[in-house]
């Protein structure tokens, strides 16, 4: 795989127009240092897998999702004590991280994350379903979490998660972050076959269940969508304002992330902070890191009266992560007809749900054309598809994230006595 030139960490001026902290300022340079000379920047490459967790009965449901919205296709399936877990591997940019898809065995099955989403009004209503983190390439596991217990980052160890998964020879996890309630992982470069996981008995799919994949693989073959979407851009989680600069540094702590930029969109009282790995020469090989948070929280919004769809996300989902998305091949059919809406009239046609319509202008200059999918039944995680025009570069505009963030806004909402608007 072709890597970039070595990057300047401290050297690198970021985009944007968001103020940060003399605090932010202070130790995001330390935070480099550290992780230059603990080892750490050196032993982390790219992104292995992202992991996501549904409701007992739903793992079925969700691959059929995935094979339907994008280039994720089934590979295996194994079962342990507690967890049927499933793995998917993007099947047109190899070197894209792999998914992990975990369905508890029981209802009743409890652990830190079913706790989390325990706390907040919407979240409850699918109690295990939650994205769970990122899992990063290491040239070496015990050496880095040797770095990381020095740091006085928590991560799992024997006995400490009913979930067997995170406590592995070859692999190491954080705890849900303070910040995020994302996890991190760290996988072995050196051991990197599945078989070594110990990831429970091989699973066979039923006829059925396979049948119903292989019938999702197939229609997004036949219908062209598989062509048009390449794999996950980036990784958008939403926090409150003020954890907004420690989950940044925590993230680039333990991550071989920089700090891009970051964007006030002052239409809905929030700012798009974004993390890259410097690492790779193309973002769906290691997906960029979004961290989303107010400018005025919530207890003090009544003194400004602005919109706040980033925080009301947070209290009544939780700190987590919002959405994936995917990019879309840049191009048109020879008609005028982008990509992207082709992508999101077909999948519309088959009876996705988006929240609003496409946004964004591509006609002779570079630009973005984005669109927000409703939540997940399964996973609550929206997805969106994003179509780069002539080369553009950057995750967003002001104009286009302000739309998306305000459609996303309206569909979060929670009512005093009533259930909250969740299709």
């Amino acid at each position: 795989m072709a890597t970039t030139p070595a990057f300047d960490l401290k050297g690198y001026k970021p985009e944007g127009d968001k103020k940060n902290s003399e605090f932010f300022h202070e130790f995001l340079p330390k935070v480099y240092d550290r992780r230059v000379s603990s080892g750490l920047d050196e032993m982390l490459t790219r992104m292995a897998a992202v992991m996501i967790q549904v409701d007992p009965g739903d793992g079925i449901n969700y691959l059929e999702e995935l094979s339907v919205m994008g280039p994720y296709r089934f590979e295996s399936a194994h079962v342990d004590a507690t967890h049927k877990i499933y793995v998917l591997k993007n099947c047109r940019v190899p070197e894209a991280p792999m998914a992990l898809v975990f369905e508890p065995l029981s209802k009743d099955y409890e652990d830190d994350l079913s706790r989390l989403n325990m706390l907040y009004p919407l979240s409850r209503q699918r109690p295990h379903a939650r994205y769970i983190g990122e899992i990063f390439w290491t040239s070496d596991v015990k050496a880095t979490t040797k770095v990381l217990d020095s740091q006085f980052i928590r991560y799992y160890e024997e006995g400490e998660s009913p979930n067997n998964f995170f406590v592995n020879p070859h692999m190491a996890f954080t705890y849900p972050s303070d910040f995020t309630g994302n996890k991190v992982g760290y996988w072995d470069a050196s051991e990197p076959e599945l078989s070594t996981l110990k990831l429970g008995e091989d699973l066979t799919l039923t006829p059925e269940e396979q049948g119903r994949l292989d019938k999702a693989a197939a229609w997004v073959e036949d219908t062209g969508v598989l062509n048009l979407t390449l794999g996950i851009d980036h990784l958008a989680t939403r926090i409150l304002m003020g954890d907004r600069e420690h989950a940044i540094l925590e993230f680039l702590s333990l991550s071989p992330h920089y700090f891009w930029g970051a964007y006030n969109i002052a239409d809905q009282n929030s700012s798009t902070n974004v993390t890259r790995n410097p690492k790779i020469v193309d973002d769906k090989h290691s997906p960029a890191k979004v961290f989303t948070a107010n400018n005025t929280p919530a207890y003090l919004n009544s003194i400004d009266n602005l919109p706040m769809p980033t925080e009301d996300f947070v209290r009544n989902y939780g700190r987590r992560m919002h959405h994936m998305a995917y990019e879309v091949k840049d191009g048109d059919d020879g008609k005028g007809e982008k990509n992207v809406d082709r992508v999101v009239g077909l999948l519309r046609d088959h009876g996705t749900k988006f929240l609003a319509h496409v946004v964004g202008e591509c006609r002779d200059t570079p630009d973005l054309k984005q669109i927000f999918s409703k939540h997940s039944e399964y996973s609550i995680l929206i997805t969106e598809y994003v179509e780069r025009c002539h080369h553009f570069k950057g995750f967003f505009t002001k104009h286009n994230v302000a739309a998306l963030t305000a459609a996303a806004g309206a569909d979060e909402q929670f009512v005093h006595g009533h259930h909250g608007v969740y299709d």
